[in-house]
């Protein structure tokens, strides 16, 4: 909880995922042994950590090079370092000593302390010789603390002993020779010096052998002996017969020798010695062998020795995988460790996630603010402006200032000090977002973080998966957040740092997601580069300036406070002009940044170091480049570019594996590494390691380890220095270069092959590179995660397209193994930045899928298994296979090639189903909670604005489609909305009379007026208007006009008249027309005389039916219900014509030319500059008109109908040029925005934006109406018959093929049901007057018809016995059975054969089936079943439902039946006998209730479509669940379909689905993985008389099955028949 509420210092540290090991050998003798290792046992360990989810390093600094003498004598401390990287880093082993008879190189030490060589001078005093070649080789550096002797670089004495240019061979020779020598004379006088002073007690035997030991001891010393248990293994090679021929010379490469070729006997003493006490401490790690040289070295082609070296790599393999397999066990009572990688793993615990990421960012918080020095005072500003905020509402405080400043320290240190002030139970949540860089956050990963913690620390609910998964509620669940927090009286503190950081998604940089306005207690601050587009939308966001700070440069005397904390921290110091020269750079730049680069270079200083040695830039950048310049004069530039410039370029930075990697792939690399040698074996050619180590440790503090999902990753340290870098290294060209070899190396292009490469001294060589191969799975359900991260965004930038197109875009594998194992949101991020570059619409078709697909994986929390992704995605991208095959028909063929060979149970679907991708829809604005009943456009200000039936008002920005405020203060329905452009204002007007204005930048509310209108004012009776000059705004009903001074919200006149009627507001003029026709025309704003007139035509009296104004004109129009159409001007003109509509839609368009009125299904236009007034276009739809508007040119019209469909016109030829499908809901409100139609429902919660002009390749084809009352299909399903809810009195026949409507068939009286012989081709509708229409389908023509009976009664249901040689009418009190007969080729019904009458008090019939042997079996509306034998007259009373029957249907070989009702209980029963086989229960997330059921071909398996947007799959024989698919609409017919069914859902998709179901189910399998739910089946025991009710014999138990929820309700209706499975 501490840690939660930002209390504790740093979080535990994450468990690695890493192996490294450091290969410890000298250098010669063992080569055989390390090649061996290399070729054999690492990459076989390598797959081997790869399966378990771990990263594999091997360290061996001496692979690749000839000698390892370092001119700066500072191998031995980068060993050391390496070594000890490798147990902070490792998970397993970290050290492997191979040994064989060399003691190793005993190289001379370059630091000797200052006592303890002023010591060994005293011991010269007899040998000037020796002290004059000490003083010649160790300067005193007064810089270390305590003070110390430094040897000198080689160079200084010997300046070719490093060249390596050709014509410098002698030279270097020579000095090379002269250097040998010289290190022997060196320490043989500091040998003698020791051996003295121990003897005189001036030093201890362990410092006098300190210039015995090898490097190699020291390094087993290091990696053995400083551990109690140390994680390593010990290889010892022996020689056991040395023949008297192999002298010393020939075996130089396996003994010491000394310069004159002889044996050095204190070398091979010294290496006895270590070799003992290696046998004696380390018996559990070591592996002996003895091996016999054959010509003085090992040869791997002799046999004896191949042996030795098989051995060595099959113990290598053996031992490291048991170790690394017990690593992996966990700790009793601890959980499984996860495995990176994995998507067959749970989930953890997000608040674990969560505890570690919140320890995280406060450990780095902790550690920056350590080295902040001053700024004092403006830590002081914000402390006060938090302090005096604290008990009022008030906005973020800003911290800005240049790039380098040191914001991210002081906002930790702010953190620190609030901490220490505010009380225990208070949240201090941070976030230094450019403690992500390389990648820039997302903003949603941000929020959800935050809120986890914030509720996990105030014992509040987190938001729920789908909640934390999508931006819009996640925004609106944090902000209330904050005032939950706030309403309890606890005190939180967020800091977010460097918001410019944020990466693009959902225009985080527009901050429409950050709060202008927070509650009491609740603290905000965030930063900001002063010159960034963030730094711009806060200023604008923010009115106030007091709310911004900023951080200026830092004065000399800070940055001296500084550097002497930074010196005395790295236990150094600066002479009195080196200081000065750091802070008089220092003061040019005031940086804090700039000064902690110089410190850095600083640091490593010598006392002794010249004054025109130090590099010091006058700037940050200056000071960038001067540090890379020194690196290129020690490493080469093309070295230094290649590895700053791969970090740079990386996605989320390298792996120092992946670095080793990448760099010897590079041709430009490898060539200047062996421009003046050639590669120690040209076979296999890699970058040698030590290099890469020496500028590793060179880099210092500009490169950062970061430790990500249990792996270290290298990044530049900040944004700065990649900056730098890419301006420097990272031409057009080297860019394009360097993408391509990381793109190759995550592709695996070269592992396992050879790549040519032109070396200096070679012509074209081939060779291994060594590369390990990047398969997209390691191992069965474990995925390659770094190439899942890198792969896509360096295809990209190399330009590799087709590359890309394969193995991302459309791959169905890589698209799901990333959605499961890195989130749907990173797929649908790199699809977006492909479209942006790749000219393919297939691209932006994929990723439209997948956004349509997040919702539900959101839901699931992202368990989604490979079969529901491949389903989805098949089921969406079916028809565009054919038009697009290259990627969609490529990913459509992978899916259904799974889905056909999953070893499970599965439907595979056979077209497109689901909401597919593409088309005119380009945007749903989600974020409402109810439905829409007015929305206003504001051009200028690109705002959206719409007001919900909830209250909310919601504003959008139009220019990156981001919701901007939810606006809460209306207690009932929002009835107006009007944007003011200029302003980014708006105003509402709601249903609980108040009306509201509102600043559409900050969200606040800026002035409320009650009683506007009357309380509950429909929307029809409303109206707000905005005079011409925008001061003045207007509110009117029938009966009341009020008008208020905008900007003060002062009432400016109220106008009442209970004997007229309002009719509107021309200028500041109020028409209101009485009765009798009297129009009024009054002037209250300036108090002129009102002027009257007399309407013609109206002597009998006047019936509004509705009006409206055209202020450009100065006219309002006014339609009558006795037929006319007035035009009336502000002087009382008036004119009146002839108008045969009654509209419910009157309108005109923006130049006021052409006047718009809808009248049911039609929308008539209108010249209103003509006389007479011209009809010129009725544009005829299939349902009433809702919604109407013209653009601005007035060429196009955009109507919306209840039919959901929004239909585009052509204005001057009124052809229908497009119509678009899509809205699920009846078109209530239209408005046009820049080439986009904005469409809304009064019952639907979102806005949709429709392109006019998008490609129609991949329109989506139209689909049968939502929300069909009955509706009858094809079994090829290329024909639906339908009624409309809105119009029952025709039925409708659908082409599914050219998806649209082909015939209407008009009927007498409203069809009550309809049902299709699929055989006979027959379609029945029954009427409620009792008549059945017969329409044979092959016969178009004609029409039959079954007479009603004389009582009327209507017809409820039909059914067709499985042969269609007869059917069955229930009507209100009867059930019929007639005879489909056929003469002359044309069909005839006979009947009725029998008639079975229903009691009164008998429960309509609600669904049926027919028996072939004239059996009918029933359901009811109360729930009663019922099996009716017409040949008998005799009913048996089946099991009765607790609610309504929905669904009975039969088999098609009549041995079962399933019968269905509204709550969650199925029963399949069998029908010869008539025993209940099994009772199926069934408990969704949503709605419950079976609505359809078709059985398969063979009766084995039965489909079900239930209420709660499934489709199940049940097994007849056992009652089993075998399959649930979500289909996101209830299906209300199913039909059987060869080895699938066709179905058709409520929004009227057509489905068409195999299922396929392998011989034997696994008892493991569960088909509830995909959904939330609990089913539980109940079976009656076949072929025993008795009942058994133990659990013993369970034969499938499934514990998905059982639900404790059913086990009270099956008590109390126990089943004589059933027992409990």
């Amino acid at each position: 909880m501490e840690v939660l509420r930002g209390q504790a210092a740093g979080p535990q540290q994450s468990r690695s995922n890493m192996v490294r090991v450091f290969i410890s050998s000298t250098f010669t003798d063992m080569s055989s042994e390390r090649r061996a290792l290399l070729d054999k046992a690492y990459p076989e360990v390598h797959a081997f950590c790869r399966s378990l989810g771990l990263v594999f390093e091997v360290v061996d600094l001496r692979w690749g090079i000839r000698n390892i003498t370092s001119g700066d004598h500072e191998a031995l401390e980068l060993f050391v370092k390496e070594i000890e990287a490798c147990k902070r880093i490792s998970a397993g082993p970290t050290f492997i000593a191979l040994l064989g008879n060399r003691y190793g190189h005993r190289a001379l030490p370059r630091l000797v302390p200052e006592k303890q060589f002023e010591v060994f001078l005293s011991k010269l005093s007899e040998n000037p010789e020796g002290l004059k070649l000490l003083n010649q080789w160790f300067l005193k550096d007064n810089n270390a603390v305590p003070p110390a002797y430094v040897l000198q670089p080689i160079t200084a004495h010997f300046p070719h002993y490093g060249d390596l240019r050709p014509e410098s061979g002698p030279q270097r020779d020579k000095n090379v020779a002269s250097w040998r020598s010289t290190e022997t004379r060196l320490l043989q006088v500091l040998r003698s010096a020791a051996t003295q002073a121990e003897a005189d007690g001036d030093v201890t035997a362990e410092q006098k052998q300190h210039f015995y030991r090898s490097v190699t001891e020291c390094e087993i010393e290091e990696g053995l002996w400083k551990e109690e248990e140390p994680s390593a293994l010990l290889f010892v090679r022996e020689l056991p017969r040395q023949r008297v021929r192999d002298g010393p010379k020939r075996l130089a490469k396996y003994l010491d020798v000394t310069a004159g070729g002889l044996l050095d006997a204190e070398a091979q003493g010294l290496l006895s010695g270590l070799k003992s006490r290696l046998y004696a401490a380390s018996q559990k790690i070591l592996n002996l062998h003895c091996v016999e040289l054959s010509k003085g070295s090992v040869d791997p082609k002799r046999k004896e020795h191949a042996q030795y070296l098989e051995s060595i790599c099959e113990q290598f393999v053996s031992q490291m995988k048991a170790r690394i397999s017990r690593v992996m066990e966990p700790p009793v009572g601890e959980r499984q460790r996860k495995r990176w990688g994995s998507v067959e793993e749970e989930r953890e615990d997000f608040s674990g996630s969560v505890l570690e990421e919140v320890g995280r960012h406060a450990a780095l918080s902790a550690e920056l603010c350590g080295g902040l020095q001053g700024r004092e005072g403006l830590l002081g500003k914000l402390c006060l402006a938090m302090w005096e905020s604290t008990n009022a509402r008030h906005g973020p405080l800003v911290l800005h200032g240049a790039g380098g400043m040191g914001k991210t320290a002081l906002l930790c240190k702010l953190a620190q000090e609030m901490r220490n002030v505010l009380e225990p139970k208070a949240v201090v949540a941070i976030r230094l977002l450019s403690a992500c860089h390389p990648l820039s956050p997302d903003v949603d990963h941000v929020l959800r973080s935050v809120s986890f913690q914030i509720c996990l620390a105030c014992g509040l609910a987190p938001p729920a998966p789908l909640t934390a998964n999508t931006h819009v509620e996640l925004v609106r669940f944090f902000q209330d957040l904050l005032a939950k927090v706030s309403h309890q009286g606890n005190t939180a503190l967020i800091i977010l740092d460097s918001l410019d950081l944020l990466s693009e998604e959902h225009q985080a940089h527009k901050l429409h997601w950050l709060p202008a306005d927070l509650p009491p207690n609740v603290h905000l601050v965030v930063s900001a580069n002063t010159n960034s587009q963030v730094f711009a939308v806060l200023r604008l966001k923010l009115e106030t300036l007091e709310n911004f700070f900023e951080v200026e440069r830092l004065s000399c005397d800070e940055g001296k406070q500084i550097m002497d904390s930074y010196m005395r921290a790295s236990q150094r110091t600066l002479t009195s002009e080196q200081s000065a020269a750091v802070l008089s750079s220092f003061e040019q730049s005031g940086s804090p940044l700039h000064l902690k680069l110089m410190l850095a270079a600083a640091k490593r200083w010598t006392s002794f170091t010249l004054r025109a040695e130090l590099r010091l830039g006058t700037g940050l950048q200056d000071m960038m480049s001067l540090l890379f310049l020194s690196l290129e004069e020690k490493h080469g530039k093309k070295l230094v570019g290649a590895a700053l410039g791969y970090i740079t370029l990386a996605r989320e930075g390298l792996l120092e594996a992946e670095m080793r990697d990448v760099m010897s792939l590079d041709d430009d690399v490898i060539s200047e590494v062996y421009r003046f040698s050639l590669p120690p074996n040209p076979s296999v050619i890699r970058l040698p390691p030590l290099l890469w180590a020496q500028l590793r440790r060179d880099l210092g503090e500009i490169l950062e380890e970061r430790r990500i999902s249990g792996v270290v990753m290298l990044v530049l340290q900040n944004r700065q220095l990649c900056e730098a870098v890419a301006a420097r290294y990272l031409t057009a060209e080297q860019r394009g270069r360097r993408f391509r070899i990381l793109a190759e190396y995550f592709l695996g292009r070269w592992s396992g092959k050879l790549k040519p490469i032109a070396l200096p001294a070679l012509s074209l060589l081939l060779s291994d590179r060594k590369v390990p191969p990047q398969p997209l799975w390691f191992a069965p359900g474990l995925a390659n995660m770094r190439k899942l991260q890198e792969l896509p965004y360096h295809l990209l930038h190399a330009g590799l397209w087709e590359e890309l197109r394969q193995e991302v875009i459309g791959s169905a594998d890589w698209l799901y193994v990333k959605s499961r194992t890195c989130g749907l949101s990173s797929v649908i991020r790199d699809l977006s930045q492909c479209s942006r570059y790749l000219d393919c619409p297939e691209t932006t078709l994929v990723r439209d899928t997948l956004v349509l697909i997040k919702p539900s994986l959101d839901f699931l929390d992202g368990h989604m298994d490979m079969s529901l992704f491949s389903t989805e995605l098949l089921a969406r991208l079916h028809s565009l296979a054919t038009p697009f095959p290259s990627v969609i028909g490529r990913l459509c063929s992978q899916c259904e090639e799974w889905l056909l060979t999953c070893p499970e149970p599965i439907l595979v679907p056979k077209c497109s189903f689901l909401q597919p991708p593409g088309g005119a829809l380009q945007h749903t604005l989600t974020g409402l909670q109810r439905g829409v009943l007015c929305l206003d456009v504001g051009l200028e200000a690109e705002l959206l604005a719409v007001g919900s039936d909830d209250g909310a008002v919601t504003a959008w920005s139009l220019a990156d489609l981001q919701l901007t405020h939810t606006l809460l203060g209306h207690t009932a329905a929002v009835l107006s909305v009007k944007v003011i452009d200029g302003s980014g204002h708006c105003l509402s007007l709601a249903a609980d009379g108040s009306l509201r204005r509102w600043s559409l930048r900050t969200g606040r509310q800026l002035f409320c007026i009650q009683e506007a209108v009357p309380v509950d004012s429909a929307p029809s009776s409303v109206h707000l208007h905005l005079s011409d000059q925008k001061d003045l705004v207007y509110v009117y009903t029938r009966t009341q006009v009020k008008a208020w001074k905008l900007e003060a919200a002062e009432l400016f006149f109220s106008v009442s008249d209970s004997q007229s009627v309002i009719l509107g507001v021309l200028g500041e003029s109020v028409v209101s027309v009485s009765d009798s026709g009297l129009v009024r025309i009054s002037h209250p704003a300036n108090g002129t005389k009102a002027v009257e007139t007399q309407l013609e035509n109206s002597q009998r009296g006047l019936t509004l039916v509705s009006a409206v104004t055209s202020p450009k004109r100065g006219r309002l129009l006014m339609v009558s219900k006795e037929g006319f159409l007035y035009q009336i001007s502000r002087t009382g003109n008036q004119t009146a014509v002839k108008f045969p509509l009654v509209p419910s839609l009157l309108t005109v368009t923006e130049d006021e030319k052409i006047l718009l009125a809808g009248c049911e299904r039609t929308l008539s236009l209108f010249n209103v500059e003509r006389e007479p007034l011209d009809r010129f276009l009725d544009l005829q739809h299939e349902e009433a008109v809702l919604s109407a508007c013209v653009s601005q040119d007035s060429r196009l019209l955009v109507s919306g109908a209840v039919d959901h469909v929004i239909r585009v016109w052509s204005v001057t030829t009124g052809v229908l040029l497009d119509a678009l499908c899509g809205t699920d809901a009846p078109v209530s409100s239209l408005a046009l925005y820049k080439g986009f139609i904005v469409s809304a429902s009064a019952a639907a919660a979102c806005v949709r934006l429709w392109s006019l002009k998008y490609d129609i390749r991949h329109k989506p084809k139209a689909h049968v109406p939502a929300g069909c009352r009955h509706v009858a299909l094809t079994a090829d399903c290329d024909t639906v018959y339908y009624t409309r809810e809105e119009s029952q009195a025709e039925v409708i026949r659908w082409n599914n093929l050219t998806g649209s409507p082909s015939e209407c068939l008009e009927v007498s009286a409203e069809v009550c049901c309809l049902e299709l012989a699929q055989q006979k081709r027959l379609l029945l509708c029954g009427l409620k007057s009792g008549t059945i229409l017969i329409y044979p389908l092959a016969l178009p023509q004609e029409t039959l018809c079954i007479p009603p009976p004389e009582s009327l009664p209507r017809v409820l249901c039909l059914a067709f016995d499985p042969q269609e040689k007869r059917v069955a009418v229930a009507y209100e009190d009867a059930v019929c059975l007639f005879e489909i007969a056929s003469r002359d080729s044309f069909p005839a019904v006979e009947g009725p054969l029998h008639k079975f009458p229903l009691s009164l008090l008998h429960s309509p019939l609600s669904s049926m089936a027919l028996l072939a042997d004239r059996r009918l079996l029933y359901g009811t509306g109360c729930g009663e079943v019922n099996l009716l034998d017409f040949r008998s007259g005799g009913t048996s009373a089946l099991e009765p439902h607790r609610t309504r029957v929905t669904c009975v249907t039969a088999g098609n070989w009549g041995r079962h039946a399933l019968v269905g009702s509204e709550d969650a209980v199925q029963r399949l029963w069998a029908l010869n006998p008539l025993v209940l086989d099994h009772t199926m229960e069934y408990k969704g997330f949503f709605f419950e209730g079976v609505l359809s059921a078709a059985f398969s071909e063979s009766d084995q398996f039965v489909f079900t479509g239930s209420q709660d947007r499934t489709v199940k799959v049940w097994d007849v024989a056992t009652g089993n669940l075998l399959y649930v698919q979500y289909v996101y609409a209830p299906v209300v017919k199913m039909l059987t379909y060869r080895n699938g069914f066709v179905a058709l859902t409520q929004q009227g998709f057509v489905i068409k689905e195999a299922f396929r179901c392998p011989e034997h189910v696994s008892p493991e399998h569960n088909p509830l993985r995909n959904v939330k739910a609990q089913y539980r089946v109940t079976s009656r025991e076949k072929n025993q008389d008795s009942l058994d009710t133990s659990m013993s014999d369970l034969q499938d138990y499934n514990p998905a099955q059982f639900n404790l929820n059913f086990m009270s309700m099956l008590k109390t209706k126990p089943s004589s028949t059933c027992h409990i499975l």
